[in-house]
């Protein structure tokens, strides 16, 4: 595609776009939105479902869990289909629950079980602090407080000592997608488990999670899935673990469904991801992502990626003249370093225009496909040059 710096041709390049019309379906904070990679916009349709839960609740009280429109109880499962194919997964290998930090610990008692000579913990380097104080405290708790090692080429740091890799894809200050099929076979080459923390990486990468084959996932669907502020997180695992005798703490959501409400006193697991479950989700917030997860459908992420390319290849001309840290392989965020970056945001949000910082100099833009435009990049652009 050739560039234009011009508003009839970001216009013309709108007016081509099959999923322009998605743009409507969400309210914007303000005329120029380009945080979606810390918090995405509300979908028209999340105030409506929140309200009807609401006024089912009002009319139902606890009766609400099997006589609601959307019954309570089985909520969660109105987003399997949606998340699966969101991820590339078979809908047995997720559920939307809890946060993500929660659902990475989760993971981790299951997936990291150290022992002498077999204790590492490999992260990207520069990766969100969260996870480092995630996989820290892990490795301190089972008694290794020198497990973690962080590495710039993660499938190089790989060997016989190490027990878990977890990788953050796309990195979320740079925008680096890691080729996950060269570090799944590297990790199990190795008999290491990994995991991928996909913050920035679903809703925006095309995934292909069982294809590609990682033991788990977790993610926020706050970001790029729009579920609004400390929204319910997604959780995947590999359908070879969905049966396996496997260390978890356990929680009555994770049991038998069929035999849940008969509280039996002994664990039995639902095969497949929903096992990992402890209590039972909140429903308000089930029903805000699930506004949001029918977009996705609408959408699908291969059309999505395609136009998240061009938007954010655009933004790249567009910035040729800034020092540009993403590199090629990479989602919808472009991150550039800005020595008076904190100031520039400033400006830039008296117009109108939403970007974010991240100190000392670093700018994150990211031009989310679902309701972004080629006019807004071209608009935000002008902007940035003044």
């Amino acid at each position: 595609m050739t560039f234009e710096d011009s508003p009839s041709w970001a216009a013309a390049q709108d007016a081509a776009d099959p999923l322009a019309p998605l743009r409507d379906e969400f309210l914007f904070s303000h005329p120029l939105y380009f945080a979606g990679h810390s918090l995405g916009l509300q979908p028209r349709k999340a105030r409506d479902y929140v309200l009807q839960e609401l006024d089912d609740w009002a009319r139902l009280g606890v009766e609400g869990h099997f006589a609601a429109r959307n019954r309570w109880v089985d909520y969660h499962e109105l987003l399997t289909d949606p998340t699966a194919r969101l991820v590339g997964a078979l809908p047995h290998e997720v559920v939307v629950m809890n946060t993500l930090s929660v659902n990475l610990h989760l993971m981790m008692v299951s997936f990291y079980r150290p022992k002498p000579g077999k204790y590492r913990i490999v992260i990207e380097r520069g990766a969100f602090p969260s996870d480092r104080y995630a996989v820290i405290s892990q490795a301190r708790f089972h008694g290794y407080p020198d497990a973690v090692i962080e590495s710039d080429e993660p499938v190089e740091a790989i060997d016989s000592n190490v027990a878990l890799v977890l990788i953050g894809t796309p990195n979320y200050l740079t925008g680096r997608a890691f080729d996950v099929p060269a570090l799944v076979r590297a990790a199990h080459a190795h008999r290491a488990f990994i995991g991928l923390d996909l913050a920035h990486g679903a809703g925006n990468l095309e995934l292909r999670l069982h294809e590609w084959g990682p033991d788990f996932a977790a993610w926020c669907n706050y970001k790029y899935l729009n579920a609004g502020p400390g929204g319910l997180g997604g959780v995947f695992v590999h359908e070879r673990h969905a049966n396996a005798e496997m260390p978890r703490f356990e929680g009555w959501w994770g049991h038998d469904k069929a035999r849940r409400f008969e509280m039996e006193p002994r664990f039995n697991p639902i095969p497949g991801a929903e096992a990992w479950q402890l209590s039972n989700p909140p429903v308000l917030q089930l029903a805000a992502l699930r506004a949001s997860m029918e977009l996705f459908d609408r959408a699908t992420m291969p059309a999505l990626r395609r136009k998240g390319d061009a938007l954010t290849s655009y933004l790249e001309w567009s910035l040729k003249d800034f020092e540009i840290l993403t590199p090629r392989q990479r989602g919808s965020m472009l991150t550039i370093r800005v020595p008076s970056g904190r100031q520039l945001v400033t400006t830039l949000a008296e117009h109108g225009a939403i970007v974010d910082f991240r100190p000392p100099d670093i700018v994150r833009i990211t031009p989310a496909p679902l309701y972004n435009s080629f006019t807004d990049v071209q608009r935000l652009a002008a902007l940035i040059h003044g």
